[in-house]
């Protein structure tokens, strides 16, 4: 069993590389779904619109940067399986978006849904051998009624499937049904739990099946790792490494 967590869930409180990684130890966790900004912070990488493009000798420092990243990471036994940096406009800035992702030994990127965005990606994710896992909400989950288009426009196109957000979404129906059609297709899960009204509550006081869900991928081997995502309030006199580490310990007890 793989358990990690996306660090949108130390928000407000972690921003770098190192603190991010010092927190991911404190809580016990080998897997990560790191987000841009600790990315960009340690490889010195401009975010946001209006910035020139890098020349390909800046990329090249930066793609370093990120393997030296990966390196800090996995030296503490910290994997990074997926980043989640936003896509560039133009076909050079894409193609630097999965060198990064190479760069940091990470198996896929993870982006909101798109049918648009994932005929623009396939060709690069094909080229790469990197997937492009999208991410739903309560809105736009994967098909039941039949095969999930998005499937069909190419093999490195996969979900990053979000439990809580499928749970709330379809107003209370499991996810399970969803792993066990496309298993073979999901990149990575997000945790979190959630009503079917759609709040979002620590664990165990919501309606989402996370140990339902837990105990399925054990028994059936499934490789695919399962990311904490922090997303209530973090209460008074608490913070989100502790919050995390809440969560750590509910998957423990519920695959023991």
């Amino acid at each position: 069993m793989r358990i990690g967590c996306i660090t949108y869930s130390y928000r407000g409180e972690i921003s770098s590389a190192e603190d991010t990684l010092k927190a991911l130890v404190e809580d016990g966790l080998s897997e990560v779904e790191l987000m841009d900004g600790p990315i960009r912070a340690f490889a010195n990488i401009a975010g946001g619109r209006g910035q020139p493009p890098p020349t390909e000798e800046q990329r090249e420092a930066q793609l370093a940067r990120c393997a030296e990243l990966r390196k800090m990471y996995n030296d503490a036994g910290v994997n990074i399986h997926i980043h989640k940096m936003p896509f560039g406009a133009s076909d050079e800035a894409i193609d630097f978006n999965f060198r990064i992702a190479k760069a940091l030994g990470c198996t896929g990127i993870t982006l909101e849904r798109s049918e648009a965005m994932a005929r623009r990606l396939a060709p690069f994710a094909e080229k790469h051998k990197v997937w492009v896992a999208f991410h739903n909400h309560t809105d736009n989950v994967p098909r039941m009624d039949g095969g999930d288009p998005i499937l069909e426009i190419s093999p490195f196109i996969g979900f990053n499937l979000d439990i809580g957000h499928y749970f709330a979404g379809t107003k209370g129906k499991s996810p399970i049904p969803v792993l066990e059609k496309y298993h073979d297709r999901i990149v990575s899960l997000h945790l979190k739990d959630r009503t079917a009204d759609g709040q979002n509550l620590p664990w165990g006081q919501g309606g989402t099946p996370i140990k339902e869900v837990l105990r399925l991928m054990k028994q059936e081997r499934w490789t695919f790792p399962g990311d904490i995502e922090v997303e209530y309030k973090i209460p008074p006199g608490s913070s989100a490494v502790s919050e995390v580490a809440k969560c750590v310990r509910y998957c423990r007890e519920a695959l023991a």
